[in-house]
């Protein structure tokens, strides 16, 4: 396509033989193989030059089957609808590259994660600290080589000692969690602060990884894997479970029935209206309007009782699998869903203009939080904290899925950049949410729901999927390999971008406001089963191990 060439020539003239070899294998999709060396170059050219927007790094062990590492930084050119990576291949003993952080901001995260889960080290990243693993996590084991087991478990290191960044001199730290007030999931936030203004932030997450990614490229099959998949979030986890399928028959070329499309975008939107009350639910309780509570779980209620009527689950649907869906939407069952959307769209329309029209409410809501839009593009922040800070980016729109191109999503934006601007975004997708249900209804074709995948998806194929959740954009990547297994999959959720923005967003915030506004970001985090423990008498920490968490348990006395 016109388009890709000349992204091409413009990134051979950036960095001219170091381009060693470029391939399109879906018209969507665009990879330039690059000399380890260029990899800065490259990724500047695409991100500050071209205007690409950040997506995530997969980096994956080769060694089976090329014999070496390979890192994937993946871009998209969203207007345009295209997916851009970057690859570079790294030979065992040499398991380093250049980090492409100082030029892409967003990117810190997934360099970090790179380097604890394959081990290949992003040189001069500008936070060096691991990320994902833990620290009592011995060094020079990578969960995600190939020689590593799913079910392995080495033993911890004993001088592990916390990673933390020193407050500013003359701060204090505040802890915030690793129990998030009202969320209740662990995230722990070291808040620097001089009398009631913040003046920095650490955080701290990753409390339990569950390892799906190292299950769904060593022990599952491609049809095993959305049930898992579903599991990735407890709230918006269908999308995770579409998302892998779409990566899947992207890789494969796998056709998707149209009825099969329909029903998996009625099924996101209904997703998409429960998540948003739920959310707008919490975050009246977070600032003490608990009204908002418990009207908008009210409303929200009649929505999962449709799930369930549809999938047999209030949540976790297990409705995907590759090729397409495994219930239809029948019919006889379309009036009961559109009574339950009017009655609901009059109640919730009732609802906004009450929170709109409440001056107290709106005091803690404006001006607080503030994401600018400068700020949200340099850390490729998604969903509706992007699109509240004038980011008009949408997968649904931006790069097309299921029956989105036929629905045509309407994307909602404010430029304010504060917490009542993610508010209004998430109350007007809520409606516009039930537009396109009720349109995927009206409109949906009759025909099969699956089609019967029977040849074996040959290996090494590339399949990159993108679904906009309701926290925002999710991408989903796959390698094929033997086995009828992916030989890599890399999931990136939406929460995982917008957390990095939380140290500028409450920068020079009060004290008060930044529950509500990391709140503002919907964030999902993760289960915990770990934590840090100080001596009060010595004033050392010590990290409690699974055994001592086990001994603790069952009445053993203190570690």
């Amino acid at each position: 396509m016109a388009l890709g060439a000349d992204i091409v020539e413009r990134l051979r003239a950036k960095i001219g033989p170091s381009l060693l070899e470029v391939g399109q294998p879906q018209p969507h999709s665009i990879y330039a193989k690059v000399e380890p060396g260029a990899v800065v170059a490259a990724a500047d050219c695409l991100a500050n030059e071209l205007g690409a927007r950040f997506q995530i790094t997969a980096g994956t062990d080769e060694r089976p089957t090329t014999g070496d590492y390979c890192i994937s930084h993946i871009f998209s050119f969203d207007k345009e609808k295209l997916f851009f990576t970057i690859q570079s291949h790294i030979p065992p003993g040499q398991e380093e590259i250049d980090a492409i952080t100082p030029v892409v901001p967003g990117a810190a995260w997934a360099e970090r994660e790179m380097r604890d889960m394959v081990g290949v080290s992003p040189r001069n990243h500008p936070d060096p600290r691991r990320l994902v693993l833990a620290d009592d996590w011995p060094e020079g084991v990578y969960p995600l080589r190939k020689d590593f087991p799913h079910d392995g478990k080495p033993a911890p290191a004993p001088e592990a000692r916390p990673q933390l960044l020193d407050p500013p001199e003359g701060a204090s730290v505040l802890p915030i969690g690793p129990f998030f007030p009202v969320l209740e999931e662990p995230a722990y936030f070291r808040v620097f602060v001089e009398g009631e203004t913040v003046v920095g932030c650490d955080y701290r997450g990753f409390y339990n990884h569950r390892g799906i990614e190292k299950l769904g490229d060593s022990v599952l099959n491609y049809n095993q894997i959305p049930f898992v998949a579903e599991r990735i979030c407890g709230i918006c986890g269908y999308i995770h479970a579409c998302c892998y399928c779409q990566a899947v028959e992207e890789a494969g070329g796998i056709e998707v029935p149209a009825r099969a499309k329909y029903i998996r975008s009625i099924m996101l939107e209904l997703e998409r209206v429960h998540s948003h009350l739920l959310w707008l639910g919490i975050a009246g309780h977070i600032i003490g309007f608990d009204t908002v509570l418990m009207q908008t779980w009210r409303v929200r209620e009649p929505v999962m009782w449709l799930c369930e009527k549809i999938t047999g689950n209030r949540k976790t649907y297990g409705m995907n699998l590759i090729g397409g869906v495994r219930r239809d939407i029948p019919k006889e069952v379309h009036p009961e869903v559109l009574r339950v959307l009017d009655r609901m769209e009059k109640e919730l329309l009732s609802i906004m203009d009450a929170i709109v029209g409440d001056t107290p409410l709106m005091m803690r809501l404006r001006e607080v939080g503030l994401i600018p839009e400068e700020v949200a593009r340099r850390i490729a922040v998604v969903g509706p904290s992007a699109r509240g800070s004038n980011v008009d980016i949408d997968a649904r729109v931006d790069h097309p899925y299921a029956a989105y191109s036929d629905l045509g999503p309407q994307i909602k934006v404010y430029p304010e950049g504060d917490v009542l601007a993610r508010t209004m975004v998430r109350l007007e997708e809520v409606i516009e949410a039930i537009r396109l249900i009720r349109e995927g209804l009206k409109q949906m074709p009759d025909g099969p729901i699956a089609n019967k995948v029977v040849a074996e998806i040959p290996e090494g194929l590339e399949g990159i999927s993108v679904v906009e959740a309701p926290r925002g954009e999710a991408i989903h990547y796959v390698l094929t390999g033997p086995d009828n297994k992916p030989a890599r999959w890399r999931v990136r959720a939406p929460t995982y971008p917008n957390l990095q923005v939380v140290p500028a967003m409450i920068q020079g915030e009060n004290l008060a406001d930044v529950p509500i506004a990391i709140g503002s970001l919907d964030p999902c985090f993760a289960c915990t089963d770990r934590m840090e423990v100080i001596d009060r008498s010595t004033n050392r920490e010590q990290v409690l191990t699974h055994e001592d968490l086990l001994r603790l348990s069952r009445g053993a006395r203190g570690v």
